[in-house]
């Protein structure tokens, strides 16, 4: 390259650094599906923040094997956790004596009315969702089910994985008395397959401070 050129490529590539503004950055949108399966596109602002979710639907992602995930956690007793595929199942819903089903899943329809005793909270799978500001309308109704006589509560959402599992844990932290590394291991013990995303286990870190703090 000739040094004229070169001068020349210089100042360009000068002019153009000095002159960069985020404003001019494009708003960028991401599709996100979790391991439940469903999907949603998120769009960003010039920094990179989350400003909006659209959900889309559910694709099955994480249970798209066509395998159905059958694995029941007794948690305690008349608590018990596992995967949708489970509350589809009426024959496995009486072999464990369920009662009360609280669903905490996406797009799960509530497939038998007349059997069972139903409760539902939607909640997405995403670690910005505050989880924890459901955690004691999901109490209630746990200690409603386990408190009628011969009482079975299941505890399912898509996949089984982060958000049954972390209204469990935090459940049992509630009404247990258990630490947070206690609560988790137990539950995990019951059902390994559990795994809250991030930004749950940061909640669940916070509900342990704040129940600590109320002792």
């Amino acid at each position: 390259m000739a040094s004229g050129e070169k001068k020349s490529f210089c100042s360009s590539l000068k002019d153009s650094l000095t002159g960069f503004k985020k404003s001019n950055l494009k708003k960028t949108d991401t599709k996100v599906t979790t391991a439940g399966g469903e999907s949603f596109i998120e769009s960003h602002d010039t920094d990179g923040k989350v400003v909006s979710k659209t959900t889309i639907g559910q694709s099955y992602g994480f249970v798209g094997w066509g395998i159905p995930d059958m694995q029941v956690g007794e948690i305690l007793p008349g608590l018990l956790l596992s995967s949708q595929d489970v509350a589809c199942d009426q024959e496995v819903l009486h072999n464990y004596n369920v009662t009360h089903i609280l669903n905490v899943a996406t797009f799960v329809d509530e497939h038998f009315p007349k059997s069972f005793t139903y409760k539902s909270i939607k909640i997405d799978d995403h670690p910005d969702f505050p989880i924890s500001k459901k955690f004691d309308e999901a109490f209630k109704f746990i200690d409603k089910g386990r408190g009628t006589d011969e009482g079975v509560v299941l505890v399912h959402c898509n996949a089984g994985v982060s958000r049954a599992a972390t209204i469990v844990i935090a459940y049992v932290m509630s009404r247990e008395g258990m630490t947070l590394q206690h609560a988790y291991s137990h539950v995990k013990d019951k059902r390994p397959a559990i795994r809250p995303n991030d930004g749950f286990q940061s909640q669940l870190k916070a509900y342990a401070e704040e129940l600590k703090n109320q002792k």
